[in-house]
Protein backbone atom coordinates (compact mmCIF):
# COMPACT_ATOMS: atom_id res chain seq x y z
CA UNK A 1 0.00 0.00 0.00
CA UNK A 2 1.41 3.36 -1.05
CA UNK A 3 1.95 6.13 1.48
CA UNK A 4 -0.46 9.02 1.11
CA UNK A 5 0.49 12.64 0.48
CA UNK A 6 -2.15 15.31 0.96
CA UNK A 7 -2.37 18.17 -1.53
CA UNK A 8 -4.25 21.34 -0.69
CA UNK A 9 -5.32 23.07 -3.90
CA UNK A 10 -4.96 26.85 -3.52
CA UNK A 11 -5.60 27.87 -7.11
CA UNK A 12 -9.03 29.31 -6.36
CA UNK A 13 -7.62 31.59 -3.67
CA UNK A 14 -3.88 32.19 -4.00
CA UNK A 15 -3.95 31.39 -7.70
CA UNK A 16 -6.64 33.91 -8.58
CA UNK A 17 -6.16 36.69 -6.04
CA UNK A 18 -3.60 38.55 -8.14
CA UNK A 19 -5.19 38.08 -11.57
CA UNK A 20 -5.50 41.43 -13.39
CA UNK A 21 -8.83 40.64 -15.05
CA UNK A 22 -11.97 39.79 -13.04
CA UNK A 23 -12.77 36.08 -12.84
CA UNK A 24 -16.48 35.34 -12.57
CA UNK A 25 -18.01 33.24 -9.83
CA UNK A 26 -19.23 30.78 -12.46
CA UNK A 27 -15.70 30.38 -13.84
CA UNK A 28 -14.35 29.76 -10.34
CA UNK A 29 -16.97 27.11 -9.72
CA UNK A 30 -16.15 25.45 -13.04
CA UNK A 31 -12.52 25.30 -11.95
CA UNK A 32 -13.61 23.80 -8.63
CA UNK A 33 -15.75 21.16 -10.33
CA UNK A 34 -12.91 19.99 -12.58
CA UNK A 35 -10.53 19.86 -9.61
CA UNK A 36 -12.99 17.78 -7.60
CA UNK A 37 -13.52 15.49 -10.59
CA UNK A 38 -9.76 14.91 -10.66
CA UNK A 39 -9.76 13.77 -7.03
CA UNK A 40 -8.75 16.93 -5.17
CA UNK A 41 -9.94 16.65 -1.57
CA UNK A 42 -8.68 19.90 -0.07
CA UNK A 43 -9.59 23.31 -1.49
CA UNK A 44 -8.52 26.67 -0.12
CA UNK A 45 -11.29 28.37 -2.01
CA UNK A 46 -11.67 31.95 -0.81
CA UNK A 47 -10.27 34.72 1.35
CA UNK A 48 -12.40 36.96 3.53
CA UNK A 49 -10.47 40.16 2.92
CA UNK A 50 -11.53 43.68 2.03
CA UNK A 51 -12.64 43.74 -1.64
CA UNK A 52 -10.72 46.95 -2.28
CA UNK A 53 -7.50 45.21 -1.25
CA UNK A 54 -8.14 41.98 -3.18
CA UNK A 55 -11.01 42.49 -5.67
CA UNK A 56 -10.87 38.89 -6.93
CA UNK A 57 -12.07 37.67 -3.52
CA UNK A 58 -15.11 39.98 -3.41
CA UNK A 59 -17.44 37.07 -4.29
CA UNK A 60 -16.23 34.78 -1.48
CA UNK A 61 -19.75 34.25 -0.14
CA UNK A 62 -21.11 33.36 -3.59
CA UNK A 63 -18.24 30.95 -4.26
CA UNK A 64 -18.87 29.15 -0.96
CA UNK A 65 -22.59 28.96 -1.72
CA UNK A 66 -21.86 27.45 -5.13
CA UNK A 67 -19.38 24.99 -3.68
CA UNK A 68 -21.89 23.70 -1.15
CA UNK A 69 -23.77 21.34 -3.50
CA UNK A 70 -20.51 20.19 -5.10
CA UNK A 71 -18.98 18.96 -1.84
CA UNK A 72 -22.05 18.12 0.26
CA UNK A 73 -21.87 14.40 -0.44
CA UNK A 74 -18.10 14.08 -0.16
CA UNK A 75 -15.26 14.34 2.32
CA UNK A 76 -13.79 17.40 0.59
CA UNK A 77 -12.47 20.05 2.97
CA UNK A 78 -13.08 23.64 1.91
CA UNK A 79 -11.10 26.31 3.74
CA UNK A 80 -10.91 30.10 3.77
CA UNK A 81 -8.07 32.51 4.47
CA UNK A 82 -9.02 34.90 7.28
CA UNK A 83 -6.57 37.72 8.10
CA UNK A 84 -8.43 38.94 11.19
CA UNK A 85 -11.40 38.31 13.51
CA UNK A 86 -13.84 40.04 11.16
CA UNK A 87 -12.80 37.74 8.34
CA UNK A 88 -13.05 34.74 10.67
CA UNK A 89 -16.56 35.65 11.76
CA UNK A 90 -17.72 36.07 8.17
CA UNK A 91 -16.23 32.71 7.22
CA UNK A 92 -17.98 30.94 10.09
CA UNK A 93 -21.28 32.64 9.29
CA UNK A 94 -21.11 31.05 5.85
CA UNK A 95 -20.42 27.52 7.01
CA UNK A 96 -16.63 27.26 6.75
CA UNK A 97 -15.17 24.61 9.05
CA UNK A 98 -11.49 25.14 8.24
CA UNK A 99 -9.65 28.48 8.20
CA UNK A 100 -6.13 29.75 7.64
CA UNK A 101 -4.47 32.71 9.33
CA UNK A 102 -1.38 34.38 7.96
CA UNK A 103 1.71 35.75 9.66
CA UNK A 104 4.60 37.20 7.68
CA UNK A 105 8.20 36.93 8.78
CA UNK A 106 9.02 40.67 9.03
CA UNK A 107 7.44 43.91 10.17
CA UNK A 108 7.64 45.31 6.65
CA UNK A 109 5.89 42.37 5.02
CA UNK A 110 3.15 42.34 7.68
CA UNK A 111 2.57 46.08 7.21
CA UNK A 112 2.30 45.72 3.42
CA UNK A 113 0.20 42.55 3.61
CA UNK A 114 -1.99 43.12 6.67
CA UNK A 115 -1.42 46.73 7.70
CA UNK A 116 -0.12 45.43 11.03
CA UNK A 117 3.23 45.17 12.73
CA UNK A 118 4.66 41.72 13.34
CA UNK A 119 3.58 41.92 16.97
CA UNK A 120 0.06 43.00 16.03
CA UNK A 121 -0.17 40.21 13.45
CA UNK A 122 0.88 37.64 16.06
CA UNK A 123 -1.74 38.94 18.48
CA UNK A 124 -4.41 38.74 15.77
CA UNK A 125 -3.41 35.18 14.89
CA UNK A 126 -3.57 34.25 18.56
CA UNK A 127 -7.09 35.66 18.88
CA UNK A 128 -8.37 33.91 15.76
CA UNK A 129 -6.73 30.59 16.67
CA UNK A 130 -8.19 30.72 20.19
CA UNK A 131 -11.67 31.41 18.84
CA UNK A 132 -11.34 28.68 16.22
CA UNK A 133 -10.34 26.18 18.89
CA UNK A 134 -13.32 27.24 21.00
CA UNK A 135 -15.60 26.79 17.97
CA UNK A 136 -14.05 23.44 17.02
CA UNK A 137 -12.87 24.90 13.72
CA UNK A 138 -9.69 23.56 12.13
CA UNK A 139 -7.05 26.27 11.81
CA UNK A 140 -3.75 26.43 10.00
CA UNK A 141 -1.21 29.22 10.30
CA UNK A 142 0.85 30.41 7.36
CA UNK A 143 4.36 31.62 8.12
CA UNK A 144 4.84 33.67 4.95
CA UNK A 145 8.19 34.83 3.64
CA UNK A 146 9.80 31.88 5.41
CA UNK A 147 12.75 31.82 3.02
CA UNK A 148 12.88 35.51 2.13
CA UNK A 149 10.89 38.69 2.59
CA UNK A 150 10.18 40.61 -0.64
CA UNK A 151 11.25 43.81 1.11
CA UNK A 152 13.92 42.82 3.67
CA UNK A 153 15.74 39.93 2.00
CA UNK A 154 16.66 36.49 3.34
CA UNK A 155 14.75 35.44 6.44
CA UNK A 156 16.89 34.09 9.32
CA UNK A 157 16.02 30.47 10.06
CA UNK A 158 15.64 31.10 13.77
CA UNK A 159 12.91 33.67 13.05
CA UNK A 160 10.87 31.02 11.24
CA UNK A 161 11.48 28.54 14.05
CA UNK A 162 10.25 31.04 16.63
CA UNK A 163 7.14 32.06 14.70
CA UNK A 164 6.18 28.44 13.94
CA UNK A 165 6.66 27.46 17.58
CA UNK A 166 4.51 30.38 18.73
CA UNK A 167 1.70 29.46 16.34
CA UNK A 168 1.77 25.87 17.63
CA UNK A 169 1.72 27.17 21.21
CA UNK A 170 -1.29 29.33 20.33
CA UNK A 171 -3.09 26.16 19.20
CA UNK A 172 -2.82 26.03 15.40
CA UNK A 173 -3.53 22.56 14.04
CA UNK A 174 -1.06 22.95 11.19
CA UNK A 175 1.79 25.28 10.26
CA UNK A 176 2.32 26.10 6.60
CA UNK A 177 5.88 27.13 5.82
CA UNK A 178 5.48 29.54 2.92
CA UNK A 179 8.14 30.46 0.38
CA UNK A 180 5.86 33.28 -0.69
CA UNK A 181 8.11 34.77 -3.36
CA UNK A 182 9.84 31.62 -4.59
CA UNK A 183 13.25 32.71 -3.34
CA UNK A 184 14.16 29.57 -1.39
CA UNK A 185 16.20 26.45 -2.03
CA UNK A 186 16.16 22.85 -0.75
CA UNK A 187 18.84 23.45 1.86
CA UNK A 188 16.73 26.21 3.41
CA UNK A 189 13.81 23.80 3.67
CA UNK A 190 16.04 21.27 5.42
CA UNK A 191 17.35 23.95 7.77
CA UNK A 192 13.84 25.17 8.58
CA UNK A 193 12.10 21.83 8.90
CA UNK A 194 14.81 19.73 10.56
CA UNK A 195 14.59 21.21 14.07
CA UNK A 196 10.83 21.82 13.82
CA UNK A 197 10.06 18.24 12.83
CA UNK A 198 12.32 16.93 15.55
CA UNK A 199 10.57 19.05 18.17
CA UNK A 200 6.93 18.91 17.03
CA UNK A 201 6.63 16.06 14.52
CA UNK A 202 6.27 16.20 10.75
CA UNK A 203 2.47 15.91 10.85
CA UNK A 204 2.27 19.52 12.10
CA UNK A 205 3.71 20.99 8.91
CA UNK A 206 2.74 21.85 5.36
CA UNK A 207 4.83 23.45 2.60
CA UNK A 208 3.51 26.30 0.47
CA UNK A 209 5.95 26.84 -2.40
CA UNK A 210 6.15 29.31 -5.26
CA UNK A 211 8.21 28.49 -8.33
CA UNK A 212 9.66 31.88 -9.25
CA UNK A 213 13.19 30.51 -9.57
CA UNK A 214 12.33 26.95 -10.55
CA UNK A 215 13.15 25.41 -7.17
CA UNK A 216 9.69 24.45 -5.93
CA UNK A 217 9.72 20.74 -6.78
CA UNK A 218 13.22 20.29 -5.36
CA UNK A 219 12.08 22.05 -2.20
CA UNK A 220 8.99 19.85 -2.03
CA UNK A 221 11.21 16.79 -2.21
CA UNK A 222 13.34 18.19 0.60
CA UNK A 223 10.12 18.39 2.58
CA UNK A 224 9.34 14.77 1.73
CA UNK A 225 12.73 13.67 3.06
CA UNK A 226 11.97 15.55 6.29
CA UNK A 227 8.72 13.61 6.65
CA UNK A 228 6.27 16.29 5.52
CA UNK A 229 3.26 14.84 3.74
CA UNK A 230 1.12 17.95 3.23
CA UNK A 231 1.66 20.48 0.43
CA UNK A 232 -0.09 23.41 -1.20
CA UNK A 233 -0.19 23.71 -4.97
CA UNK A 234 -2.07 25.62 -7.63
CA UNK A 235 -3.59 24.27 -10.82
CA UNK A 236 -1.61 25.25 -13.90
CA UNK A 237 0.94 27.11 -11.75
CA UNK A 238 -1.49 29.97 -11.11
CA UNK A 239 -0.50 32.39 -8.42
CA UNK A 240 1.36 35.40 -7.20
CA UNK A 241 0.96 37.69 -4.22
CA UNK A 242 -0.42 41.22 -4.63
CA UNK A 243 1.82 42.30 -1.75
CA UNK A 244 4.98 40.46 -2.88
CA UNK A 245 6.55 42.11 -5.95
CA UNK A 246 8.11 39.60 -8.34
CA UNK A 247 6.38 36.53 -6.92
CA UNK A 248 5.24 34.19 -9.67
CA UNK A 249 2.87 31.27 -9.41
CA UNK A 250 2.71 28.43 -6.95
CA UNK A 251 4.13 25.05 -7.77
CA UNK A 252 1.80 23.55 -10.39
CA UNK A 253 -0.52 20.90 -8.99
CA UNK A 254 0.03 18.67 -12.01
CA UNK A 255 3.83 18.81 -11.64
CA UNK A 256 3.66 18.01 -7.93
CA UNK A 257 1.20 15.16 -8.47
CA UNK A 258 3.35 13.66 -11.22
CA UNK A 259 6.53 13.79 -9.15
CA UNK A 260 4.90 12.25 -6.10
CA UNK A 261 3.05 9.53 -7.98
CA UNK A 262 6.18 8.59 -9.92
CA UNK A 263 8.08 8.40 -6.62
CA UNK A 264 5.58 5.87 -5.28
CA UNK A 265 3.27 8.06 -3.21
CA UNK A 266 -0.52 8.19 -3.44
CA UNK A 267 -2.07 11.64 -3.92
CA UNK A 268 -5.53 10.40 -4.85
CA UNK A 269 -5.45 12.79 -7.82
CA UNK A 270 -5.74 11.77 -11.48
CA UNK A 271 -3.20 13.76 -13.48
CA UNK A 272 -5.04 13.19 -16.76
CA UNK A 273 -8.20 14.70 -15.29
CA UNK A 274 -6.18 17.64 -14.00
CA UNK A 275 -5.76 18.64 -17.62
CA UNK A 276 -9.45 19.61 -17.68
CA UNK A 277 -8.84 21.76 -14.61
CA UNK A 278 -5.94 23.50 -16.35
CA UNK A 279 -8.20 24.18 -19.34
CA UNK A 280 -10.87 25.60 -17.03
CA UNK A 281 -8.28 27.84 -15.38
CA UNK A 282 -7.09 29.04 -18.78
CA UNK A 283 -10.65 29.94 -19.79
CA UNK A 284 -11.20 31.70 -16.47
CA UNK A 285 -8.07 33.83 -16.63
CA UNK A 286 -7.41 34.19 -20.35
CA UNK A 287 -3.86 32.93 -19.79
CA UNK A 288 -1.90 30.02 -21.14
CA UNK A 289 -1.19 27.82 -18.13
CA UNK A 290 0.23 24.45 -17.26
CA UNK A 291 3.19 22.90 -15.51
CA UNK A 292 6.15 21.41 -17.30
CA UNK A 293 4.74 17.90 -17.16
CA UNK A 294 1.88 18.94 -19.42
CA UNK A 295 4.35 20.08 -22.06
CA UNK A 296 5.98 16.65 -21.93
CA UNK A 297 2.64 14.84 -22.07
CA UNK A 298 1.57 16.84 -25.11
CA UNK A 299 4.88 16.11 -26.83
CA UNK A 300 4.39 12.39 -26.25
CA UNK A 301 0.88 12.50 -27.64
CA UNK A 302 2.12 14.34 -30.72
CA UNK A 303 4.82 11.74 -31.16
CA UNK A 304 2.27 8.94 -31.03
CA UNK A 305 0.07 10.70 -33.55
CA UNK A 306 3.01 11.07 -35.91
CA UNK A 307 3.79 7.37 -35.56
CA UNK A 308 0.23 6.44 -36.50
CA UNK A 309 -0.01 8.84 -39.44
CA UNK A 310 0.31 7.06 -42.79
CA UNK A 311 3.33 7.90 -44.90
CA UNK A 312 2.50 9.69 -48.13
Amino acid sequence: MREQVFINEVGLRDGLQNQPNPVSTAAKLKMAQTLLDAGVSYLEAVAFVHPKAVPQMADAVDVLAGLGPLVSQSAVEVSALVPNMKGYQRAIEHGVTSVAVVLSSTDTFNMRNLNMSLLQAKETCQQVIAQANADNIKVRAYVSGACACPYDGTTPVDVVHQLAAEMIEFGANEISIGDTIGAGNPQQINDILGPLVQQFGSECFNLHLHDTRGQALAMAWAGITQGVRRFDSSIGGLGGCPFAPGASGNVATEDLVYMLEQAGFDTGIDIQKLRSAVSAAELATGQQLGGRILQWMKSQELREQQKQSPCL
